[in-house]
């Protein structure tokens, strides 16, 4: 049985660490506020780009030489945006993504990468710390986009991107990132990002959207294009860090719970070692009262 001076560092140790996570959950839960009403009201809007995007995509054929951004070409080398968070303690948050990034490789890009045609970007650094640690071509410099994430900043990493799919540098680009739900929710998604994808059928036949171009229908879509791609990055982005919060705001909540747990515990341990001890000594005074009666 530990000694009372060991009992009492590990339960100072403990306290010290239940006030730090107690903390870092109070700082998860304000920053969480903000990244859920940020995403909360972009959703609306990148969702509605991305079905006029999809459906100008689809309305204008493969023909037309401003549909770069939906050419379907043979998928010889593919790039994968990987979004991670830039700090840990959050749970399987970042674990999440890279099981997602490498299950995307194994099941749909394992030939590209055997041939060492499958890209990394990753923007978070566990993403680029975990990915610098294995052998996968890496390329960007966004890995610390979060510590400063605005639309201008998102834009610089989707204007890159388009220019590498547009170049021809790369034939297929998707995104892995956590979708916010809910604080103890988030949803794995993988959404692709070049080419752009048709409108979904859904097994019924959609009548084709038939757009009134106002002024001109280059100049639209020559400004419509790279915009809601732009959004789309970004939404995933403020979806990425919503869900970080939450989950930190879980796992330190969680963490928090447990060492309450512990605690009364070594407080129960603590009681008994005293007492053990006391019980002791009191036996030992009685045992040489005895012995001095004797005597």
């Amino acid at each position: 049985m530990a000694n009372l001076k060991e009992v009492k560092g590990r339960i100072t140790s403990v306290i010290s660490t239940q006030q730090i996570t107690k903390a870092m959950k109070m700082v998860a839960a304000a920053k969480l506020r903000r990244s859920q009403d940020r995403i909360t009201q972009m959703r609306p809007f990148a969702q509605k780009l991305s079905s006029i995007l999809q459906n100008l995509s689809s309305a204008q054929g493969d023909n037309s030489s401003d549909a770069w951004y939906s050419q379907v070409r043979e998928e010889k080398k593919v790039l994968i945006v990987a979004i991670s968070s830039d700090r840990g303690l959050c749970g399987s948050f970042n674990s999440n993504i890279f099981k997602g990034v490498l299950r995307v490789i194994a099941e749909k890009y394992q030939s590209q990468y055997d041939k060492g045609n499958v890209t990394i970007l990753p923007i978070g650094r566990k993403a680029f710390e975990f990915f610098g640690k294995r052998k996968v071509n890496l390329v960007g410099d966004y890995s610390t986009l979060f510590s400063n994430l605005t639309f201008e900043q998102a834009a610089k990493a989707a204007e890159f991107l388009m220019t590498e799919f547009q170049a021809g540098r790369y034939d297929k680009i998707e995104i892995v990132y956590n979708e916010f739900k809910n604080v103890a929710t988030q949803i794995l998604r993988t959404e692709q990002f070049l080419p752009v994808k048709p409108p979904a059928q859904e097994g019924k036949k959609t009548s084709e959207v038939d757009y009134i171009y106002q002024p001109d229908r280059e100049e639209i879509i020559t400004g419509l294009i790279p915009k809601s791609l732009k959004v789309q990055l970004f939404k995933g982005l403020l979806d990425s860090n919503a869900s970080e919060n939450g989950a930190r705001m879980t796992a330190m909540d969680k963490a928090t719970e447990n060492a309450g747990e512990l605690l009364k515990e070594l407080k129960l341990t603590y009681n008994r070692t005293r007492q053990a001890a006391i019980t002791k000594e009191i036996l030992e005074i009685v045992a040489g009262a005895e012995a001095l009666k004797s005597a």
